[in-house]
């Protein structure tokens, strides 16, 4: 009895040890474990590129992201390439798979995933000043590991929940909740095969879709990053055919 009621005890010591830790500690923790504050504000710019695969299909996709809040996509298929870009404030794509070669506005849903991802550092840098709100909700699990989750509401209302591996305080997964029209959509991205670039953590391998439906999801292997590469805000910018409309959004 003496020897399950030690082991009680120290489990109870554990329990508290975690929850002592505050969310703010935590974000430290990750922002230290990805390279330090200082690595992270010297990347500028950033450009990936990798292999992707959804069910049977395969694909190539690419990514250029540049201060402040600029972010543009490729995606590439049997000779075709659909582009998605946001520029800060106007989001636009041309998707030639369903026959629009011309490029066009985003709609709200597609917008919201672009935008997430356009924050170059993501939420949890500089988290206060960007008007997010970070919670630390204790352990959880993620495919049978351990995990810690905070809760990160983002200033427009959105949420993202990040799960940090407990031995490297890096993310392994986020699922990210967007309110659109009323509605809740929810999506998660899992993280793996982290590498330093200039010194800063990135990952590798990275499998993404709607939450309900892990069936669905597309599964990239990054070949190849690099960052402070030359970019221009033309890159991004909404194109002169599309400038009027954008205005009036």
């Amino acid at each position: 009895m003496r020897f399950r009621l030690a082991i009680f005890s120290i489990l109870l010591c554990l329990s508290a040890f975690a929850f002592s830790q505050t969310a703010d500690e935590l974000v430290q923790k990750n922002i230290a474990a990805k390279g330090g504050l200082d690595k992270i504000k010297a990347i500028k710019s950033v450009r990936m590129t990798g292999q992707g695969s959804n069910g049977g299909f395969k694909f190539s996709i690419g990514q250029q992201s540049m201060r402040p809040g600029m972010v543009k996509q490729s995606f590439s298929i049997q000779g075709m390439t659909a582009t998605q870009a946001y520029d800060g404030n106007a989001g636009w794509q041309i998707q030639p798979f369903g026959g629009h070669k011309d490029p066009e506005l985003m709609g709200e849903d597609d917008l919201h995933d672009l935008s997430f991802v356009s924050d170059l550092e993501g939420p949890l840098v500089d988290y206060q000043a960007k008007g997010n709100k970070v919670e630390y909700l204790g352990h959880d699990m993620v495919d049978g590991d351990d995990a810690l989750r905070l809760k990160v509401t983002l200033k427009n209302g959105d949420i993202a929940y990040y799960y940090l591996d407990p031995d490297t305080f890096v993310e392994i997964r986020v699922e990210t909740q967007y309110f659109v029209r009323g509605s809740v959509r929810e999506n998660t991205t899992d993280f793996g095969s982290y590498k330093p670039v200039a010194g800063v953590m990135f990952p590798y391998s990275i499998s993404s879709g709607p939450k309900n439906d892990p069936g669905s999801w597309q599964n990239i292997a990054v070949e190849k990053i690099e960052v402070n590469v030359p970019l221009a805000e033309s890159d991004f910018a909404v194109p002169a055919s599309l400038k009027k409309d954008a205005a009036k959004k």
